[in-house]
């Protein structure tokens, strides 16, 4: 087998997709490392590029699919995996593939990638719609990583924190520095993992009131929240109804919303989806 990522079948790397490849072979072998695969597992490797830990994967994989946007790179993939019946590679964005397209049984997914960080919030929103792999393991921007994780209270827990953790446990695996991809980002990085709650908390429809909720409470964020959920017009709440969300977040009306948990947002927006049915305003991915 050839070492991945060296060979003149892979183009240089495209700044208009964001492509900075992963070199440093001490985190490559890591991150297959935390992917933790068995075998008959199959995985999802997002965003591929050279191949600089599809090998490793591979070789410990029952099935791989590979989602490669970028044409040349998918096509030397496929060169690479021609002969290994149980590599597959799509030429694809990751955010027009459904799970279910790929496998009978979505939810044993094992997800890795090293994604484009623009595109961080609108990739692990579509990874966290119904039907939610078994984990996913990611390379993001450091920052986002430590607001994705981030706990109530800090100054960048907001709503990409509760939207994240309300229905998954998020866990920080690896710090990354600019020096293990070529060519160099201008930000650290990190991995970290993402393992839905199974069964989800939430149904479909409650889901879609808790990003209703917390897209308006953090346009608010210097607000007490008392205010917030009777003033907001997201959200329209008469306040009787604000008293019963108070109640079930267990919070105090001058809380501010980085203050609340959560359980406690999740609490808020199964009450919602209660009093107002499970119909909520339709949102885009990547809010």
């Amino acid at each position: 087998m050839p070492d991945p990522g060296v060979g003149p079948s892979f183009p240089p790397p495209r700044r208009s997709l964001g492509q900075n490849f992963l070199v440093d072979r001490g985190v490559q072998r890591r991150i297959v490392e935390e992917a933790g695969i068995q075998a008959g597992d199959v995985v999802l490797e997002i965003g591929p590029g050279r191949g600089a830990i599809t090998q490793g994967l591979a070789e410990r994989a029952g099935t791989l699919i590979l989602v490669e946007l970028d044409r040349d790179l998918a096509r030397a993939l496929r060169a690479r995996y021609a002969g290994d019946e149980h590599v597959r590679v799509l030429q694809e964005d990751i955010l027009k593939v459904r799970l279910e397209e790929l496998t009978p049984e979505p939810e044993a997914l094992k997800v890795v990638g090293n994604i484009p960080y623009n595109l961080t919030t609108p990739i692990i929103f579509h990874l966290l719609a119904s039907p939610r792999p078994a984990e996913i393991l990611l390379m993001v921007q450091k920052e986002v990583a430590e607001r994705i994780a981030s706990e109530p209270g800090s100054g960048v827990y907001g709503a990409l924190s509760v939207g994240v953790q309300a229905v998954a446990k998020v866990e920080p695996v690896l710090s990354v520095s600019p020096g293990a991809f070529r060519p160099r980002p201008r930000v650290d990085s990190a991995v970290i993992r993402i393992r839905p709650l199974s069964p989800s908390p939430l149904t479909g429809g409650q889901e879609i009131w808790l990003r209703t909720l917390t897209r308006a409470v953090f346009q608010w964020r210097r607000k007490q929240l008392r205010k917030i959920l009777r003033d907001h017009p997201d959200l329209d709440l008469d306040p009787e109804r604000v008293e019963e969300l108070l109640e079930a977040a267990s919070a105090h009306p001058t809380d501010r919303p980085e203050t609340v948990s959560p359980e406690g947002f999740r609490a808020m927006a199964q009450k919602l989806a209660a009093s107002r049915g499970e119909k909520a305003p339709d949102l885009e991915d990547g809010r």
